[in-house]
């Protein structure tokens, strides 16, 4: 099963291709998944689409019509609308994701013991916080693992990351950056002055 949610949210010059592409032998065994949440601005719509198996996708439609029964019209008209309109907005956002993406990357590589690499797509980044590891806390408690690191975030900063370790990536810690330019400023301040405190 691969996620292709963020086919279109991709930067400097990387080319994304589907499982299914890249291995065709593979289709008969490949469930992808999308929705137009993210590349098309809808989020809270709700809509999502996969494409595999014949009888792989039989069983999930008879699933989701007993739990869920269906997407209301609305959203299936405008997903549609998306899906198949101009996609010409998409390079505007794409720049502004940049340009955001940028923003985090160069503020928290400022940060000591935190290290962000530039990643080539979606709208989050996962600084690895292994410089992090063994600071003690103004209040003597030792950052022990990325868990502590964004508990400390939290509670000292008021900023909230996820730990990497619900992505099994260990020791990072994931940041969005689908948001305005002025909250990211504030949140990479506040995690650099709370980090700050850590010896």
């Amino acid at each position: 099963m691969t996620d292709d949610m963020y086919e279109h949210l991709v930067y400097n010059g990387f080319t994304f291709a589907t499982f299914a592409e890249v291995a065709p032998d593979l289709q008969d065994r490949t469930l992808t998944i999308n929705g137009v949440s993210k590349a098309y601005c809808m989020t809270g719509w709700r809509i999502g689409y996969a494409t595999g198996p014949q009888p792989l996708i039989k069983a999930m439609a008879t699933l989701q019509s007993q739990s869920t029964s269906s997407p209301n019209s609305i959203a299936q008209h405008a997903a549609v609308a998306a899906l198949n309109g101009p996609l010409d907005f998409m390079a505007e956002n794409l720049k502004a994701f940049d340009a955001r993406r940028q923003l985090v990357v160069d503020a928290l590589n400022a940060v000591d013991g935190i290290d962000c690499p530039n990643p080539d797509g979606a709208f989050y980044v996962f600084p690895s916080v292994d410089g992090m590891i063994g600071r003690k806390r103004p209040d003597g408690k030792v950052i022990e693992n990325d868990s502590d690191f964004v508990t400390w975030l939290l509670e000292d900063g008021g900023v909230a990351a996820v730990q990497g370790v619900a992505f099994g990536l260990e020791p990072h810690f994931r940041i969005s950056y689908a948001t305005s330019t002025a909250a990211l400023e504030d949140a990479c301040a506040r995690i650099k002055a709370s980090s700050d405190k850590l010896d």
